[in-house]
């Protein structure tokens, strides 16, 4: 299955402050996990998840930090802010929200019997 770009584009900030409300992260971490919690559904580029990131944290919701460990590579983490935790909270919301009147439609779909219009009654 393929997911489009609008969805893709539409879930990408909750799931990347879903992600680190869990706790501080880098960019391939961040990948590895959408691709693991999606099934590997959702394909992230590096094209999409830094852009991303770098809005999320002019807009406040996220800051940035780098870390070097011992004997590894320098890598910028991220961590969600206070106020990207309240985003977040609002997030969920509008997404609970979609996700009721989608399945609504969905389920109301499925009682439905289809009507048979007059004129190809009597074929």
């Amino acid at each position: 299955m393929r997911i489009t770009k609008d969805l893709v584009a539409a879930s990408a900030t909750p799931l990347v402050l879903g992600i680190l409300s869990e706790g501080e992260n880098y960019g391939y971490a961040i990948l590895k996990q959408v691709d693991d919690l999606s099934g590997g559904q959702l394909e992230w580029t590096e094209g999409l998840l830094y852009p991303l990131l770098h809005r999320l944290e002019r807009l406040g919701h996220v800051e940035s930090f780098w870390v070097t460990p011992p004997g590894g590579r320098r890598r910028k983490y991220y961590r969600i802010t206070e106020q990207g935790r309240a985003e977040l909270a609002e997030q969920r919301r509008q997404w609970a929200t979609v996700v009721d009147a989608l399945r609504g439609v969905w389920s109301a779909a499925q009682t439905i019997t289809p009507i048979t219009p007059a004129w190809e009654a009597g074929r």
